[in-house]
């Protein structure tokens, strides 16, 4: 009897060029994740601020940090390109832009629809607390 050879395996992923229609993928999990521990911050500010006191100063001092504003600026893109991007894929559940050209299109318009509305929810934030 002959030796087995070994199955064929699959090409590493590593050695894929990464496509926007992959990227968007990812970013749109991440996005979802990040939206998850967002809104946990969101719910502990919000009862740090019904008790008061010293807590609601720290967090609040947290959250007027480079950090916090980092964390924010993150949760606000996350906001608006999972949306974008779930207004995409409720089109693709309708039937409608399945052409490349199509998907391509709709993938640039996410990112640049998600960056603009992240900037100018910000611009009219500082604006308005300003």
């Amino acid at each position: 009897m002959a030796a087995a050879r070994p199955r064929p395996r699959s090409p590493d992923v590593q050695i894929y060029r990464p496509q926007l229609t992959s990227v968007l993928s990812f970013t749109h999990r991440i996005t979802g994740i990040w939206l998850g521990l967002g809104s946990i911050l969101l719910v502990v500010w919000l009862a740090v601020l019904a008790v008061g006191g010293n807590a609601a100063v720290a967090t609040d001092g947290l959250l007027h940090s480079w950090i916090g504003v980092v964390l924010l600026l993150g949760w606000t893109f996350a906001l608006f390109f999972h949306l974008c991007n779930g207004i995409r894929h409720l089109a693709w559940d309708l039937n409608f832009g399945f052409e490349l050209r199509s998907i391509y299109l709709s993938g640039w318009i996410v990112v640049a629809a998600s960056v603009t509305l992240t900037l100018t929810t910000w611009a009219i934030g500082l604006a308005v607390v300003r």
